[in-house]
């Protein structure tokens, strides 16, 4: 599968991808190289790790859609060949494993905030150790693997960088909003409603506040870096509150 993966892909991406950026300082790539990375063409890996606030005219958007791809492709292989759960069950780890938050403590684990280049005012706002800024960055390093080394390098890269959360219990719980869901329903009472009641800081560092109630229950407030996690939090402290 791997050596298909990277004929279709190489053929369709070509060779020739015009980057101008500057190179690396030795630091960096010698961090990067540690980190399990092979660094070749210095200007894709610096693309992965600049922020949109430098004004640079590459930033680690484009690489984080690719990488996001080739993670997800990885871990669904894996979880494929190493169990004998049912889709439902994969579908529940593979959302886990290639989560903003599963992205951002790998990218936590490797010490990427050290590397991150952007702007003065974004680094003094906190940016570089946001989970939406680490996560995007993990994934953007992944597709600058997958782009100089091809898709079997790369899996076992992230293989590697995954090896705690895919044999911990990382996803085999079931998500918070689910089981709020369920337990409402098992106790007949109406589906939980999700409302935003808060949005503070800059556009690279947001915090969202999020209510959940449900009708002759309760409510409870969450916050965190993205909607979908404030989500997720406000129904996880529901449920130990009221479930």
């Amino acid at each position: 599968m791997a050596a298909a993966v990277d004929v279709v892909l190489g053929c369709a991406l070509g060779p020739d991808r015009g980057r101008h950026l500057s190179k690396l300082d030795r630091a960096t790539r010698d961090w990067l190289e540690d980190a399990g990375f092979a660094v070749n063409d210095e200007s894709l890996w610096r693309e992965a790790l600049t922020h949109g606030s430098t004004g640079e005219a590459r930033d680690y958007q484009r690489l984080e859609f690719l990488g996001d791809r080739v993670l997800g492709l990885t871990i669904a292989h894996r979880l494929y060949e190493t169990g004998r759960n049912d889709e439902g069950r994969m579908a529940q780890r593979l959302n886990a494993l290639v989560s903003k938050q599963t992205c951002a403590d790998r990218a936590r684990d490797i010490g990427v905030s050290d590397h991150v280049i952007m702007g003065k005012q974004a680094r003094e706002d906190g940016a570089q150790n946001s989970d939406n800024v680490l996560g995007d960055i993990m994934e953007a390093l992944l597709g600058a693997s997958f782009l100089e080394n091809g898709f079997a390098r790369t899996e076992q890269l992230i293989c590697d960088l995954w090896e705690d959360p895919l044999n911990g219990k990382t996803g085999k719980s079931k998500h918070p909003k689910s089981a709020l869901q369920e337990w409402a329903a098992g106790n007949q009472r109406r589906p939980p409603e999700y409302e935003v009641t808060d949005v503070q800081g800059p556009d690279h560092a947001r915090r969202f506040t999020v209510k959940v109630s449900v009708y002759k229950v309760g409510e409870v407030e969450a916050t965190a870096s993205g909607k979908r996690d404030a989500e997720t939090e406000a129904a996880k402290l529901f449920m130990e509150k009221f479930g």
